[in-house]
C-alpha cells in the first residue's frame, strides 16, 4: 500500500493493513509525535493530518491511508524551518507535560491550513476536542492566535 507520510512516498506493508494507523505510524515508521492516550479516537493525542484533514490516529486503519497524504507532527517543518504554529507553541511556552500537545498541534495546523479565518468560536469548537488534563487551554488559544497572525502575514 503506498502512501506519502511526511512528503515522501512510502509503502506500508500489507500485513499491516488491519492495524490502526498509530501503530503503524510509531512501529513501523519509528514516529513518535501521535501518542497513543485513550485508543477509541476521544483524547486526540494520536491526531495525524489525512489529506488535510485532523484524523485520529488510533481508530484510523491503515488500509484507508493508501494513496494518501498523511502529515504527522514530524513532518510540520519544511527545510529546517518550523510551521508558525510550531513556533508559536515555543514562544507561548504551551506544554506543561507535553502529552496532549501532537494532538494539539496537529488539530490547529488542520483548522488553520483548510480555515486561515476561522474566528474564535470555531477554533474554540474544534479545539474542545483534543483533551489537555494540564490545563494550559489559555495558552493553547494564544498560541493558535499568534499562529494564526504569522500565517496571515506570509500570505
Amino acid at each position: 500500500m503506498r502512501t506519502t507520510l511526511n512528503r515522501q512516498s512510502v509503502e506500508i506493508p500489507r500485513e499491516l493493513a488491519d492495524e490502526p494507523l498509530l501503530f503503524v505510524l510509531r512501529d513501523h515508521f519509528g514516529l513518535n509525535g501521535p501518542r497513543f492516550g485513550c485508543g477509541v479516537g476521544s483524547c486526540g493525542a494520536c491526531t495525524v493530518v489525512v489529506d488535510g484533514e485532523a484524523q485520529r490516529s488510533c481508530v484510523y486503519p491503515a488500509s484507508a491511508a493508501e494513496g494518501c497524504e498523511v502529515l504527522t507532527l514530524e513532518g510540520l517543518a519544511i527545510g529546517g524551518r518550523m510551521h508558525p504554529v510550531q513556533e508559536a507553541w515555543i514562544e507561548e511556552s504551551v506544554p506543561q507535560c507535553g502529552y496532549c500537545q501532537n494532538g494539539q498541534i496537529m488539530t490547529a495546523f488542520a483548522l488553520l491550513a483548510a480555515r486561515p479565518n476561522a474566528g474564535s468560536a470555531e477554533i474554540e469548537a474544534v479545539m474542545d476536542g483534543v483533551l489537555c488534563r494540564c490545563g494550559t487551554h489559555a495558552r493553547i488559544r494564544k498560541a493558535i492566535a499568534q499562529a494564526q497572525s504569522r500565517m496571515a502575514g506570509d500570505a
